[in-house]
């Protein structure tokens, strides 16, 4: 259970924290968006938040999404949801009609199925590719060495409509490090969206120019599954 308000109190703790972290680091104004993480979170606790006037959310799995979000968009229909788990090809469609953006594009199989249906409909979800920044191998993404390659087959060959790059590091490593080489990669593509940084490091992520952050457990507490 939740305590009364809890979820409104939490939000604008993090709010506040971004709004602070922008400006120390002379950022413009509204530059970093929160990405609220509902992922196995029941729709009562996810209206909680729309209740609350938050708009923008992350999940990983698109048929649990399908299954708590179809009667909420109709709700809150100025709702934004975004991706940000792994992606099976054969859910690529479910996911274009679903989704606003899809951050986890990170293998060409995936691309040209998303940009098969994208091209098959009026549904224009931004993608995002995941760069598996620290090679780890049990984490998808496309590894650092072949990002820019995938980044041109993609937008060239597919024309598909790449517009961030998303990562997230190790557990045991300096994020820093990690948050300055996706930086780096997004300079030279001219890519503008950087998602990066979660619940414990996404100060850090802000000094390194994430537009979106984001936060589930200080905003939703520790995950139930």
């Amino acid at each position: 259970m939740y305590p009364l308000g809890i979820i409104d109190k939490n939000l604008k703790a993090v709010k506040s924290v971004i709004n602070d972290t922008v400006a120390i680091n002379q950022r413009l104004e509204n530059s970093v968006k929160l990405v609220a993480v509902s992922k196995t979170k029941p729709r009562d606790v996810i209206e909680q938040a729309l209740k609350a006037g938050h708009r923008l959310f992350g999940e990983n799995r698109v048929q649990e999404t399908q299954k708590k979000w179809l009667d909420l968009k109709k709700l809150y229909p100025d709702t934004q949801l975004h991706l940000i788990g792994p992606l099976q090809t054969n859910k690529a469609a479910l996911a274009v009609s679903l989704f606003d953006v899809i951050e986890t594009i990170d293998r060409f199989k995936l691309a040209k199925a998303v940009a098969r249906y994208i091209n098959d409909t009026d549904r224009r979800p931004r993608c995002f590719i995941q760069v598996n920044t620290g090679k780890e191998p049990q984490k998808a993404g496309v590894l650092p060495e072949e990002t820019d390659e995938f980044i041109n087959i993609c937008r060239t060959n597919l024309n598909l409509p790449v517009e961030g790059l998303m990562c997230i590091p190790p557990t045991n490593e300096e994020p820093a490090l990690h948050f300055g080489l996706l930086r780096e990669i997004a300079e030279r593509n001219n890519i503008k969206e950087l998602s990066m940084g979660m619940s414990a490091d996404y100060e850090t992520a802000i000094q390194f120019g994430a537009t979106y952050v984001r936060i589930g457990t200080a905003i939703f507490g520790s995950r139930t599954v």
